[in-house]
This record gives C-alpha cells, sequence and structure tokens, in this order.
C-alpha cells in the first residue's frame, strides 16, 4: 500500500493517475482527514492506512504569503514532515519527501550540487530547508528530491497563469532575469515510480537514503519559457500577446526569488538510473490539455 499526500496539487494528482493506470494499491489522503496543521490527523491516517511506502507531495507553497504566515509555513513545510518520516521511521518503510529550489539563494552561478550550502532567502524556502534537515535527523528510510518551476494542466503554475493572463491583456511583462529548469509534473511523478520500482527491485539500500536533486533537463527563463508556452498555444490558435521582458526589479515581492536556481540531477542518475526528459518535451501536452479544458469551460 502507497500513501499519497497532498494529491489535490500537481505532484500529487499525477502521481495519482499513475499509479491507477498502473494498477498499484494506494490511497490519496489530503485535506480535511489529513493536515499538517492537525497533528492527530497525520497518525490516525497512517495508522489505517498502514502503507508499505510514503509520498509526500504536499508541502506550503505560497511564497509570498508565507512571510506573515510562518505558523501554516511551518506545518506544512517542517513541523508537519518531520512526524510523517517518525512515523515511517517507526514501521521501518520508505518515505520519499518532496522539496524545492528556494533552499538555496540562487547566487551560485552554475547549477547546485545536494552538497553546496544552502541560503533560503525567505520563510518559504527557510520552511522547507529547516523540513529537510528535521527529517535526515531521524533515522527514517528517507529520500529527499529537490525540485524546481513545476508545471502541469493541473493546479496553479506557471502555465496556467500565463495562458489565463493571456486572454485578459494584449502585452504581459515577464521576468527574464531569473534562470532555472521548468519541470512537468508527469515527468516528476514518472522519476518517483522509476525510484520505487528500483527501491522494489533492489531492496533498501543505504546510498538511496538523503537528498536527490529532480528536475527535468535543460534551462530557461522565466520570459523564455513564456515565449514557449505561446508557441504552443499558437498551434491551437490562441492568440499570443506581447511579451515583454523585464528585470526581477520591476516586479518586486515580497519575497526575493533565487536568480539562478538550476539544480544538478546527476547524483539521482547514478544512484537510481533515473533521469527526467528535456524540460520542453511535456510541454505540447500540456498546452494541449490546457486549450481542451479552455474549450469545454465556453461550452458548459
Amino acid at each position: 500500500m502507497i500513501l499519497v499526500i497532498g494529491t489535490s496539487g500537481q505532484l500529487g494528482n499525477a502521481l495519482a493517475h499513475r499509479l491507477s493506470v498502473r494498477d498499484e494499491t494506494f490511497t490519496a489522503a489530503g485535506r480535511p482527514g489529513f493536515d499538517f496543521e492537525k497533528p492527530e490527523t497525520i497518525v490516525t491516517c497512517f495508522e489505517a492506512t498502514k502503507p508499505s511506502l510514503v509520498i509526500n507531495a504536499a508541502a506550503y507553497t505560497a511564497v509570498d504569503k508565507a512571510e506573515t504566515d510562518l505558523k501554516a509555513a511551518k506545518a506544512g513545510n517542517h513541523t508537519g514532515p518531520l512526524a510523517l518520516a517518525k512515523l515511517c521511521e517507526a514501521a521501518d518503510v520508505p518515505f520519499i519527501h518532496v522539496s524545492t529550489d528556494y533552499v538555496f539563494d540562487g547566487n551560485k552561478g552554475a547549477p547546485y550540487l545536494e552538497t553546496d550550502p544552502t541560503g533560503p532567502t525567505g520563510v518559504y524556502g527557510t520552511t522547507k530547508r529547516d523540513g529537510e534537515a528535521a527529517i535526515l535527523a531521524t533515522n527514517a528510510k528517507a529520500i529527499i528530491l529537490r525540485t524546481a518551476w513545476v508545471y502541469s494542466a493541473w493546479g496553479k503554475n506557471f502555465a496556467r497563469t500565463m495562458i489565463n493572463a493571456g486572454r485578459k491583456m494584449h502585452i504581459l511583462r515577464v521576468v527574464a532575469d531569473q534562470r532555472g529548469t521548468p519541470t512537468a509534473a508527469g515527468d516528476l511523478a514518472d522519476a518517483i515510480l522509476a525510484i520505487i520500482d528500483k527501491i522494489r527491485t533492489t531492496g533498501w539500500q543505504p546510498e538511496y537514503r538523503g537528498i536527490f536533486h529532480a528536475t527535468s533537463r535543460g534551462e530557461t527563463t522565466w520570459h523564455d519559457f513564456a515565449v514557449a508556452i505561446f508557441e504552443e498555444a499558437a498551434k491551437h490558435g490562441y492568440p499570443a500577446p506581447q511579451l515583454q521582458p523585464i528585470a526581477t526589479a520591476d516586479w518586486p515581492t515580497p519575497t526575493r526569488r533565487p536568480p539562478d536556481s538550476r539544480l544538478d540531477s546527476g547524483k539521482l542518475a547514478r544512484v537510481f538510473g533515473v533521469r527526467l526528459p528535456e524540460w520542453k518535451s511535456a510541454l505540447p501536452d500540456i498546452i494541449a490539455n490546457l486549450m481542451t479544458q479552455d474549450e469545454t469551460a465556453k461550452m458548459q
């Protein structure tokens, strides 16, 4: 039995879909039945499920809101996942936890390795970093996957935001001096399932424990990501807005974003034999799905 936490989000949704296709036995958990802000629900869910493996795809992800919502951010990213890790430790089952590029300040100027010092610049990144450290301080069979710029046809993400904004405005200003790697939720879900298959084949190995970077291959900026999104949308007859590249300073936010959050995923390939596809590979299907959703909404 696989327990998946956070199936209302992009990654959790993709995992649930793929597990269903594979005819896997799994339980999807989320609010209100499972809530990191209510520790008793974590225990109740775990005891009722008796999982053989747990995937935590849930988190507090409101980056700017976290600056004034510290309690909820800490529960969602630190103390809640820690409680789950402790339950996995006691039951001796693997725990796959998803983290973020925001644990870094983005000033390295090259893709980050798992061994690089962290330096979060806001509450969100700090609580995610603290959650990682707390989980690794247990003896749980923990695999922490740092990912970045997740997008899909489901939930709140940059691709959907751009498409929706483009319907309303003829000119969009998009930050062009932040660099990273968009990662399709479906590709990340496939990587997690490949990790699970490896564990099942080999049994748990000591080298599986720890932090791994898991992003798609390649890199881009938010502006060029937007260009690629609207190039795909144009294939469906969607009129592209004018995209104006701007600097981060021209779009101030409560939390400073990492200017360069590229992650080196070589360790994931070496240990598990897993490589995510190039970041653009999933974009056509995702944009086509978003266009189909739009047409369906218009007909209703």
